[in-house]
């Protein structure tokens, strides 16, 4: 299994479940079974920046404790831009990006 070590840190989730990797292929099919774009993407078409910053938040943390590095920090950068009232369309842009990419990099994990 050859991970994109830039997308997912694989050693370091471990690290923090005990180098279960049967738990750890259960957790990340879980999260790729959720839902985590389409809710973000509709509360910031209403304009409901509160719970938009809230769903990148918690979007944030699954993925940081997953060790999905690109995508936590791509999570990070648009709860950043969401709290400060900027311009988020190139942070949700690459969030996407980092989204399906680092699903593509778990479905060949599990």
């Amino acid at each position: 299994m050859d991970i994109n070590t830039e997308l997912i840190n694989v050693e370091d989730a471990l690290k923090r479940i005990g180098g279960n990797m049967d738990l750890y292929k259960r957790l990340l099919n879980q999260f790729t079974g959720g839902n985590h774009i389409d809710p973000l993407e509709e509360a910031l078409s209403v304009g409901a920046a509160d719970d938009a910053a809230r769903l990148a938040h918690t979007l944030k943390g699954v993925a940081s404790n997953l060790s999905l590095i690109k995508l936590t920090a791509a999570a990070t950068e648009l709860e950043h831009k969401i709290k400060g009232g900027l311009d988020h369309s190139a942070s949700l842009a690459e969030l996407k990006q980092a989204y399906y990419a680092t699903s593509q990099a778990i479905a060949e994990i599990i």
